[in-house]
């Protein structure tokens, strides 16, 4: 498949557009025209997503008379794919909850302290 801008101006459809009305990862790939690998994207699928419009917020889509909004948003897609083909989502961290978190480091344990006369109260009827 070709995937450049003239191919989707042919159908009538601005790329961004129709990247927009997608839901499934796997579409992302089929329209841009991306193979991969299952396996890889079924573990790493909104790892995958994320980077590419980290990637794509990146670019500069103002000047759409070069005619390359696909081409880079191919390239994202490629460039996103590339970084968790071979290694593991925990490794780039892309999303907040994982960047918070340093492996290196144990979770502190929680304590709760509940006091002796709320143990012993009775139940309170709601």
């Amino acid at each position: 498949m070709s995937c450049d801008d003239a191919t989707f101006a042919a159908h009538g459809t601005d790329i961004l557009a129709r990247l927009k009305d997608l839901s499934a990862a796997e579409e992302f790939f089929e329209v841009l025209g991306v193979t991969y690998d299952p396996k890889v994207l079924n573990t790493s699928r909104l790892h995958i997503m994320k980077r590419m419009g980290q990637y794509l917020a990146s670019e500069d889509f103002s000047d759409r008379r070069t005619g390359n909004t696909a081409t880079l948003a191919r390239a994202a897609l490629e460039r996103a794919y590339g970084d968790f083909a071979t290694s593991s989502p925990l490794k780039h961290r892309v999303f907040k909850v994982l960047e918070d978190r340093d492996p290196a480091k144990a979770a502190a344990p929680v304590q709760i302290f509940v006091p002796l006369d709320e143990i012993l109260q009775p139940p309170k009827n709601q």
